[in-house]
């Protein structure tokens, strides 16, 4: 543990007034009065969440992320909070390019110049975790070369040493503690955190999703290098085009901006209902626009993944939604397991319709589908549903995708998008389609299977197998039973027939 940087971390806690933060939330008032007397010098003009994001931008890029990442917890921060973090981008600083040459030098085994024709020591992009270097292969293809931070694992270790108790000793010294979860929230940093580590494992998030868009009209994802790649290094092809935020220039190249915001809303849905794995730091520093239109996908450190259970249970709850069927919301709720079994239907019914009534009086156009699964998620809280990390991230992804489809189609109708997907996807988990589906998925099993059969079959009636022989043993002591019980009637039967014929002769004797 460094002293130096949790005093660091004390003094600018106090200074942002973070402690407020915390004591605001007190319903007695009396902590405040207390601490407001101790410390009643300071003065805080501005609002919480403000102070709250640049506290965090002032202990350095671990913490913001960490800010990043709670941003996404709006079933446990308050509003004003959720939306001050949201505001924090991943842009740090970067470290000096000479240690990202020693870094490239170390793990190639030679110098930079010679592994590449060219190399940019000016990086293109800096965030908390790696830093990009663009630079030309000696083939001539231009590539991205994403490198780790020097010593981040350290930093990252220790931060969440500070972070870990700082949440211990939260949930302890405030009563408010245990509903914000700030023990469980860290855990679920620390792990997607670490995960970003590995530039191996982002390659093969990149890989993936390439392979999921292969000669896809709407989306393009850049090609893996691997034999360049490590732990440490990443090389991919790199990617031209413009950021998705710059709107004027997007306008200036004729690109269809309403055409655009469609096309974001079909990719998501495609990655969440067909693929089951979706990009999920989907915010606008990640997002470029290629000149053909088509998206292009940048950063693959944070991926979500769906089950099919997963998959059905969203898919039901947004088809439900769009018909106000409430009940079928509530059963789908139940039946994917995410509340009790033991879970009354028209008590979740009632507090759903609560929450999604109002929603309905306005136009559809201005219903907010991310922060509909929000308010859903909160009410299910009441009746024990706990939140999924991946339906977390889905949330996550899916306010971004919404804001930033609204964003270059104000008039974005984001239910009617997706309602015609949702049906489709539906209709393809039922009926024929699903047949044919699974016997396609199932036919590698039977055809392994349908040879051994007439052997397996064989073995079963010659009770060759283990559980055969025993169960033949069963049988022959059953049949040995039968046999003793039938020679035992039998002889009954003669000691009968002779008592009969005895007693006959005696009497016509």
């Amino acid at each position: 543990m460094h002293p130096f940087r949790l005093i660091k971390i004390a003094s600018v806690s106090l200074r942002f007034g973070l402690d407020r933060v915390v004591l605001d939330a007190d319903s007695s008032g009396r902590l405040v009065r207390w601490w407001s007397r101790v410390f009643f010098w300071r003065r805080f003009s501005e609002p919480r969440g403000v102070r709250l994001r640049r506290a965090l931008e002032s202990l350095g890029p671990i913490f913001i992320k960490f800010g990043q990442v709670l941003s996404t917890r709006r079933d446990l921060l308050p509003p004003d909070l959720a939306d001050e973090l949201a505001l924090l981008q991943d842009r740090v600083p970067p470290f000096p390019a000479e240690q990202a040459v020693n870094l490239l030098e170390a793990f190639y085994g030679r110098p930079v110049d010679e592994v590449f024709r060219h190399f940019e020591r000016t990086p293109a992009a800096s965030a908390s975790v790696a830093q990009v270097h663009f630079a030309t292969r000696p083939d001539g293809v231009e590539v991205a070369v994403k490198v780790l931070r020097p010593g981040i694992g350290k930093v990252i270790s220790h931060d969440l040493d500070l972070l870990e108790i700082g949440a211990a000793l939260l949930e302890k010294a405030w009563p408010g503690g245990r509903r914000l979860k700030p023990r469980e929230v860290v855990a679920e940093f620390a792990k997607s955190l670490r995960d970003e580590l590995d530039l191996m494992r982002e390659a093969a998030n990149c890989a993936q999703l390439r392979r999921n868009f292969k000669d896809s009209r709407l989306l393009v994802v850049p090609e893996v290098y691997w034999d360049w790649c490590g732990s440490g290094v990443m090389v991919m092809e790199r990617m031209h085009g413009t950021p998705i935020s710059q709107i004027p220039a997007l306008i200036e190249q004729g690109i269809d901006l309403k055409a655009l915001s469609r096309a974001g809303v079909e990719i998501f849905f495609t990655q969440v209902f067909r693929d089951g794995f979706f990009h999920a730091d989907m915010h606008p520093g990640n997002i470029f626009v290629h000149r053909d239109g088509r998206y292009v996908a940048l950063d693959f450190g944070i991926m979500g993944t769906l089950s099919d259970i997963d998959k059905d249970y969203l898919a039901r709850n947004f088809l439900f939604f769009f018909k106000r069927d409430y009940r079928g919301v509530a059963i789908a709720h139940i039946e994917a397991g995410w509340v009790p079994a033991h879970t009354r239907v028209d008590e979740l019914e009632a507090a759903i319709r609560t929450v999604c009534e109002p929603i309905f009086d306005r136009p559809l156009k201005d219903i907010s589908f991310g922060k509909t699964l929000l308010r859903l998620f909160q009410t299910a809280r009441r009746f024990e549903m706990s939140v999924q990390p991946q339906l977390v991230l889905l949330q996550k992804t899916l306010l971004n995708i919404e804001g930033l489809g609204r964003q270059l189609d104000p008039e974005l109708d984001l239910w009617k998008t997706a309602k015609p997907f949702l049906e489709r996807w539906m209709q393809e988990q039922i009926g024929w389609r699903a047949l044919l589906r699974e016997v396609k998925n199932e036919a590698p099993a039977w055809a392994a299977i349908l040879p051994r059969l007439p052997r397996l079959v064989h073995q079963s009636l010659n009770g060759e197998s283990q559980q055969n022989i025993a169960f033949q043993h069963q049988l022959d002591e059953i049949a040995r039973r039968q046999r003793r019980s039938a020679n035992l009637i039998a002889a009954l039967g003669v000691l009968t027939a002779a008592l009969a014929a005895f007693e006959a002769w005696r009497f016509f004797g």
